[in-house]
């Protein structure tokens, strides 16, 4: 089925929609945001969250040993020179720097 991830079937109350939004193994702090459209890493880039719902599946693809704690940063037209951003690995930035 499809995740519903509107109003309130995304909840354990019902059934994570039925268990189309099976994320019951799924540690991140906040579930909304899970396929949000933002690759939030950590917690929420684990298979158990199913790679951020798939938001983190081109970082995952495009930068595989980058650990960064914001992902989304990369390719945002701003140069982040700190936290591992500016490496190789990450792609300088994803091409910001």
């Amino acid at each position: 089925g499809v995740c519903d991830k509107e109003g309130s079937y995304n909840t354990e109350e019902c059934g994570f929609d039925g268990g189309d939004c099976e994320y019951s193994t799924c540690n991140a702090f906040n579930l909304t945001y899970l396929g949000d459209g933002y690759c939030d890493g950590g917690e929420y880039n684990t298979p158990e969250c199913r790679y951020d719902d798939g938001d983190c599946d081109e970082f995952n693809r495009l930068y595989p040993n980058c650990d960064v704690e914001f992902p989304f940063y990369l390719g945002d037209g701003v140069c982040d020179k700190e936290g591992g951003y500016n490496t190789e690995e990450c792609g300088f930035d994803g091409g910001d720097c």
